[in-house]
């Protein structure tokens, strides 16, 4: 029986449902696993016993990942899990930034006591006229799992769709629309566009890069969307942008202490992703990719971890490595298996930056001297062995 510690509402009015060999446990030291959504785990106490750790959405700001990495923890997100969710919320603050919608209703609030409220609504309706998005120019920054659905949308909205991304990934390359005009610079990018909408994590290279001079570059009373991060944008910039007009509107979804004074914008709760749907897919992302994990060793869509697959665990045993990525830490691995008569089926190892991954199938099983060993190896921050 493999033990799960679920922090937060996962599925909010839901059931969480992880299947035979699972059981819920109150207490996280009691755990194999923590499945959870928006808590921050900084200066969390994480006990020894757990290994995985699987965050039900694609932001990990709030989990110490390379913290967890030293210690053999895997960190999962489930990316593009909530990816249909945002992008339906992109094109509503598109539409509600250029059309005057929540204005106008505002005025019918105001004035719910006017008895010729029809006739009046009529005199001020001009007030109101917005513009349609057929035909204007939008750029999106990031052709990732909700940049690239953003831009297909668009598409179909016939907007002239231009996507910035030099990391794009050939998965979502085959998705874009042929219609979306990639281009090779920021620079290129914001140059005469009359909507940017941005869909990039918050990196060291992406922190404020839409500052004074992306601003300046778009069209005059152009609309600025941020449903990424909020790290990504130079608030005064934005801010100053709004003031001087050359913004018309900006759209977020970061109630931060300065967007939620600046003029001419819509905030919203952290609400891109909060849909009933996209809460479910996240979940049955993340729950999959623990149970991988659990039952195979097998990673995928780690944050702190390399993805590496065998497959389903079938041979007598099976033990998976997590260590630093230095020199010869397979040669050492494989030493030690020697001094064992270990006969390896297979081995296969990945890396990514810091860390890497070693993972065997064994005919036989390993004693536990060889396991010690292995432990022992310096560099090597947790071993696990899957029968």
């Amino acid at each position: 029986m493999r033990h799960i510690k679920t922090i937060d509402d996962i599925v909010k009015d839901g059931e969480v449902d992880f299947g035979d060999g699972y059981a819920f446990v109150e207490n996280a030291s009691d755990a194999d696993a923590i499945l959870m959504r928006s808590t921050d785990l900084h200066g969390y106490c994480l006990p020894k016993s757990i290994r995985a750790i699987a965050r039900c959405g694609a932001g990990v700001n709030n989990i110490p990942i390379e913290e967890y990495a030293k210690q053999g923890v895997v960190v999962f997100n489930s990316p593009g899990a909530n990816a249909n969710a945002v992008k339906e919320m992109v094109v509503c603050m598109m539409i509600l930034s250029s059309r005057g919608i929540v204005q106008s209703m505002e005025w019918v609030r105001a004035n719910a006591d006017d008895p010729d409220i029809m006739a009046d609504a009529e005199k001020v309706k001009k007030a109101f006229v917005g513009q349609e998005l057929r035909g204007k120019r939008v750029g999106v920054i990031g052709l990732g799992n909700v940049g690239s659905k953003v831009a297909n949308a668009c598409v179909q909205l016939g907007m002239d769709v231009y996507g910035y991304d030099p990391f794009i990934s050939v998965e979502h390359a085959w998705e874009l629309s042929r219609d979306v005009h990639r281009v090779g610079t920021l620079e290129d990018l914001c140059r005469g566009c009359d909507y940017l909408t941005l869909h990039v994590p918050s990196k060291a290279d992406t922190i404020g890069m839409i500052s004074v001079e992306q601003l300046a570059s778009l069209r005059k009373g152009a609309i600025l969307i941020n449903f990424a991060r909020e790290t990504i944008i130079d608030e005064d910039a934005v801010s100053d942008a709004l003031h001087a007009g050359q913004l018309s509107w900006f759209a977020t979804d970061f109630a931060t202490p300065k967007t939620v004074l600046m003029p001419n914008t819509f905030v919203t709760t952290h609400s891109g992703a909060g849909t009933s749907e996209a809460e479910a897919n996240c979940a049955d992302m993340a729950i999959s990719e623990l149970k991988d994990y659990l039952e195979n060793g097998n990673i995928a869509h780690s944050v702190n971890y390399p993805s590496c697959s065998m497959g389903k665990a079938r041979a007598a045993s099976r033990v998976a490595c997590l260590h630093a990525n230095k020199p010869n830490m397979i040669g050492q691995i494989t030493a030690i298996l020697a001094k064992d008569n270990a006969n390896v089926q297979r081995m296969v190892n990945e890396s990514a930056g810091a860390n890497a991954y070693t993972m065997f199938d064994t005919d036989e099983h390993l004693d536990q001297e060889t396991i010690e060993a292995l432990k022992d190896i310096p560099a090597i921050y947790r071993v696990r062995v899957i029968k």
